[in-house]
């Protein structure tokens, strides 16, 4: 599983895995309220829906879940 940029600057960033299928991504912010739920079938997820902060986005590929920390600028 890989998480590029983090720190997120320009609104996109690039989940990338090993079986690159369809991911469910569920972003949520520090107080644990989900912000945004999406699937996407490539790797770019589009994040200019939210503000600046820290958010934990969790990703579901297939029968996998994964959780990473994610900063926006």
């Amino acid at each position: 599983f890989n998480l590029y940029p983090n720190p997120a600057t320009n609104g996109k960033v690039y989940i990338e895995t090993a079986a690159n299928a369809a991911k469910k991504v569920l972003i949520y912010d520090v107080l644990g309220t989900k912000v945004m739920e999406t699937t996407i079938l490539g790797k770019e997820l589009n994040l200019t829906d939210l503000d600046a902060g820290v958010y934990v986005l969790r990703v579901q590929e297939k029968n996998k879940v994964t959780t990473r920390k994610l900063i926006i600028k």
